[in-house]
């Protein structure tokens, strides 16, 4: 992955404006805005996620999959094809073409664990929500 078009400054206006748009999002919004209670404080979280996982910079100290795990009852597969719909319009519109396919190729293998994680039944052959 070619990550020279990427910096922290852009990532962070990505993310800032990504969420942005999730907390306005008439089936995201409800479950951003009831699970965040600090949105400055997550928001510097995200963004330093997202370095971590783009720059290989290790700002990003956390869990994500506990973290999502904690809202699995909120939280189905449809919620996370919106939220990737989201984040690649926002990263299409504000970042290099290559930034923006890198970012959403990342996007999408975190969102294939994190749903395995959520929605997966050993045994049962098929994803079942909890």
């Amino acid at each position: 992955m070619d990550v020279q078009d990427i910096d922290e400054e852009q990532l962070k206006a990505l993310v800032d404006l990504f969420y942005a748009r999730v907390r306005a999002d008439p089936e995201l919004g409800p479950v951003f805005n009831d699970a965040i209670a600090d949105w400055p404080e997550h928001l510097e979280k995200l963004a330093a996620f997202w370095s971590s996982v783009m720059l290989t910079s290790g700002r990003y100290k956390g869990n994500p999959m506990i973290a999502h795990l904690k809202h699995v009852r909120r939280i189905t597969p449809a919620l996370f094809d919106r939220w990737l719909a989201l984040w690649a319009r926002t990263a299409g519109e504000v970042m290099s073409p290559a930034a923006a396919a890198a970012l959403q190729a990342k996007a999408h293998r975190i969102s294939e664990s994190l749903q395995y994680a959520m929605f997966h039944r050993p045994g049962s052959g098929v994803p079942q929500v909890a």
